[in-house]
């Protein structure tokens, strides 16, 4: 059993010997990224792990179980990581401009999921715009379509 859960968090396996299917590389890597937006301020709760499930599910397609199972990986990477650049540069390169805005917005929507947009949560959605080669005009639309889509007052 704990053979299985290692290979599962090492993306190995295969779904026909009752191991899960290999983690896809990008998509542990937007939601690292998701993750690390999400615990920002302190306080990674219920909602925002709904919202990281969600946009994931709609992002890659995935069924429940799956984005429930990559957000914990993605967990357990984040905690084992002392940077994002790994992360950032896997999006980067995987990513057309377009992915990446899309990208942006979806850190946006991960940062607002309560309602409030901290300094920490700001600053680290300045530094990976740079990181991801997103232009602040394109970050700065994003978090306005993001804000408006959520109701919010800016």
């Amino acid at each position: 059993m704990l053979d299985r859960l290692k290979a599962f968090l090492a993306g190995q396996g295969d779904a026909r010997d009752g191991v899960a299917a290999p983690i896809d590389r990008v998509q542990l890597a937007t939601v690292a990224l998701l993750v690390e937006a999400a615990q920002m301020d302190a306080e990674f709760g219920d909602t925002e792990r709904a919202k990281i499930a969600e946009l994931v599910e709609n992002r890659f397609g995935l069924a429940a179980a799956e984005g429930l199972a990559l957000l914990r990986a993605a967990s357990d990477k984040v905690e084992q990581a002392v940077e994002v650049f790994g992360f950032t540069r896997e999006i980067k390169n995987a990513f057309s401009p377009e992915e990446r805005i899309e990208m942006m917005e979806m850190l946006w929507e991960v940062a607002y999921a309560d309602g409030v947009l901290h300094d920490l949560e700001a600053s680290l959605m300045r530094r990976l715009a740079g990181l991801l080669h997103v232009s602040d005009r394109d970050s700065g639309l994003a978090r306005k379509r993001v804000v408006a889509r959520l109701g919010l007052a800016t």
